[in-house]
């Protein structure tokens, strides 16, 4: 029973479902902190503006607010950058370890002597050219 409680922990499906949900909730403070307080007034230091959220587009009547779209794209690059670095790969080398590789199958086919065909390991004659095979 553990057993099963173990594989279907370490499961990618379940460990996927962690980083999603780090991703969506756990860091979402830090990150708009970080955006808002730490990279805004940099901005705000080089361009002049307070943040990329007054860069709008007027269209007609219509304003796009690309500004907004590019903060919530460094916010969310940042987000994945510390997800990756401390679970994902932290996880996959857990998973290496876990895992062994399985051994290495024995050849099913030797050479021939005679003419370098493959045949069967078992064969006593070569099928292609009838030298017997030792």
């Amino acid at each position: 029973m553990l057993k099963g409680f173990r594989d279907f922990i370490l499961r990618g499906n379940v460990v996927d479902l962690a980083v999603a949900v780090i991703l969506g909730a756990a860091f979402n403070a830090i990150v708009g902190s970080l955006v808002s307080d730490v990279l805004n007034p940099l901005i705000a230091a080089t361009i002049g503006k307070p943040d990329f959220s007054g860069v709008i587009l007027h269209i007609g009547g219509g304003a796009i607010k690309v500004g907004n779209f590019f903060n919530a794209v460094v916010s969310f690059l940042i987000v994945a950058a510390v997800v990756y670095f401390a679970i994902v790969l932290p996880m996959n080398a857990v998973m290496s370890r876990i895992k062994k590789p399985a051994p290495a199958a024995p050849p099913a086919t030797k050479a021939c002597p005679e003419c370098l065909s493959d045949i069967p390991i078992a064969a006593k004659r070569c099928a292609h050219c009838a030298q017997p095979v030792a």
